[in-house]
């Protein structure tokens, strides 16, 4: 079942789908662009405040993957009434892309998030200590500070916790 907090924003080209649950709240969002990710604004996503290309590029930086895309030509035929159905959704009827966008391989990388997670993105599996694969990943956050419930990965007790770089 769908969880009701799940919102989707559309521009006509692209909708943007944001899982709360996943998000660990790292401000990579807002911090990169304010014009359409305005946590103090209802919605707190405007779609007309940047380029679809542009938008797009930021939702891909978002470490835990609480922020996704889909060119509006890719959406299942549930995807697109539940747009409609959706608070916060725009109900824009523009024609939809014919060509379907996927994201493009790349090889991992990894950087660790002030105060925050370890982020891995790229193209790349996660596997067990049997080598058995967990999940294909795109971007993930791995736990840095130990209070995760979601060990290995950061469910955000960082923020809670207090945990810091800067030595005691």
């Amino acid at each position: 079942m769908t969880d009701p907090r799940n919102r989707q924003y559309t521009n006509g080209e692209i909708t943007v789908f944001w899982t709360p649950s996943k998000c660990i709240h790292a401000t990579t969002c807002f911090r990169e662009l304010i014009e359409v990710f305005n946590p103090g604004r209802r919605p707190w996503v405007e779609m007309k405040g940047a380029s679809t290309r542009r938008i797009s590029e930021v939702v891909d930086r978002c470490p835990t993957q609480a922020l996704e895309w889909k060119e509006n030509s890719a959406l299942t035929k549930a995807e697109k009434l539940a747009q409609h159905k959706t608070p916060g959704s725009e109900e824009n009827p523009q024609t939809l892309s014919e060509s379907g966008r996927k994201r493009g391989d790349k090889p991992a990388s990894v950087r660790i998030m002030k105060d925050g997670p370890i982020v891995v993105e790229g193209n790349f599996s996660i596997v067990d200590s049997d080598d058995n694969p967990l999940k294909p990943a795109k971007m993930t956050s791995f736990c840095r500070c130990g209070h995760s419930l979601n060990m290995p990965y950061c469910d955000g007790r960082h923020r809670k916790i207090g945990f810091t770089d800067e030595p005691s």
